[in-house]
């Protein structure tokens, strides 16, 4: 269990000649979330009533960068929106949850994305998104000099923006040769291809990522293995392109994998009212959780304790824990299990697992 430490990351390991912990580059929009819906979508112009609806902050990039600045880290995120009303109210809510919003970019020829997400009362959820500016966002919309300010760059939604995803690993290259680390969270590939011609170049950008946390469907599809393929399994072949490999198990829990050993936690009971960015809250979790220094295996319990917590109010960011709410709930007792079939080793990036 990591130390319960009344202090955040930034004021316990922040260095002190960079002006940020984290960059975070991706996407950014408004959600509208409606639900649950428990019955079929009906078209024919039929009207269906749900028991909420909700405006809020989402993009797996933003809500991440949300959860990171609740839990102390000094955030700035890096993309594009619309010059729109969608635009200047993501603008707006980034800025009012405490992250550095001066290298988002404003477009004046295309509208900032918006998705809606329709629930429904197993947890399950359909997204639809008008994406916008996504497919325009590229490199120089990241200036290079946050990339030498901060200490760690995570990117999202890899397979909504093309440009910026061949991009990536001249920009992950940087970074690392500025001293941060780096990690990715590639989410949903909305054409189904997971990049297995190549033609994004993933292969080279997670030869460049030192954290890789992608969700067990998520997981066995970058990892080309069947649906039912064991995570340990499909871990450890990603582990073998270079990152530390996080897979998010929704109830299950998760897991990490190094490249030899594995590491699980089984995370905390929660009774969720909304898993929308839960996963998104996990990944805030655990990278603030290596940046205050804990272990792989401590940062696994955290992650999974944030992205629980996440999940008590509709949308991404309104019940994201800070780093005091996130140790309390771990005062239980500790269950992260040991590595298996390995002894401990030191990744790339100096964990140890």
């Amino acid at each position: 269990m990591p130390p319960n430490s009344p202090h955040p990351p930034h004021s316990r390991t922040s260095h002190a000649s960079r002006d940020f912990d984290l960059l975070v580059v991706g996407d950014a929009n408004p959600d509208v979330v409606v639900g649950p819906l428990d019955a079929p979508l009906a078209f024919g112009q039929r009207e269906q009533l749900l028991g909420t609806g909700l405006l809020t902050l989402g993009g797996s990039a933003a809500i991440m960068a949300c959860g990171a600045a609740r839990l102390g880290l000094k955030v700035a995120f890096a993309g594009r929106v619309g010059d729109d009303e969608a635009g200047r109210f993501v603008v707006a809510a980034l800025a009012a949850r405490g992250v550095d919003t001066g290298a988002v970019r404003i477009d004046p020829g295309l509208s900032t994305p918006l998705t809606v997400v329709v629930t429904r009362g197993d947890g399950d959820r359909a997204i639809l998104t008008a994406p916008g500016t996504l497919a325009a966002t590229r490199a120089d919309d990241v200036p290079e000099a946050l990339l030498g300010d901060t200490r760690h760059v995570h990117a999202a939604s890899y397979f909504l923006m093309p440009q910026l995803a061949e991009a990536l690993p001249g920009l992950f290259r940087t970074a690392h040769d500025r001293g941060a680390t780096t990690s990715l969270d590639t989410n949903d590939d909305p054409a189904g291809s997971w990049d297995r011609d190549g033609s994004l170049g993933l292969g080279a950008l997670l030869a460049v990522t030192d954290i890789l946390l992608p969700n067990a469907r998520e997981a066995r599809a970058l990892a080309g293995l069947p649906e039912d393929a064991a995570l340990d399994t499909v871990a450890g072949q990603l582990a073998s392109r270079g990152p530390l490999v996080v897979v998010k198990d929704g109830a299950d829990g998760a897991l990490a994998h190094n490249g030899r050993s594995t590491i699980r936690t089984s995370g905390i009971p929660a009774r969720p009212l909304d898993t929308v960015g839960a996963g998104d809250s996990f990944d805030a979790g655990f990278v603030a959780a290596v940046l205050a220094g804990h272990s792989p295996a401590d940062a696994l319990e955290l992650a999974a304790v944030c992205g629980a917590l996440s999940t008590r109010a509709y949308g991404g960011t309104p019940a994201q824990p800070t780093w005091d709410e996130a140790h309390e709930a771990l005062a239980g007792p500790p269950s992260a299990t040991p590595p298996t079939a390995a002894a401990p080793t030191t990744h790339r990036n100096g964990a140890t697992l």
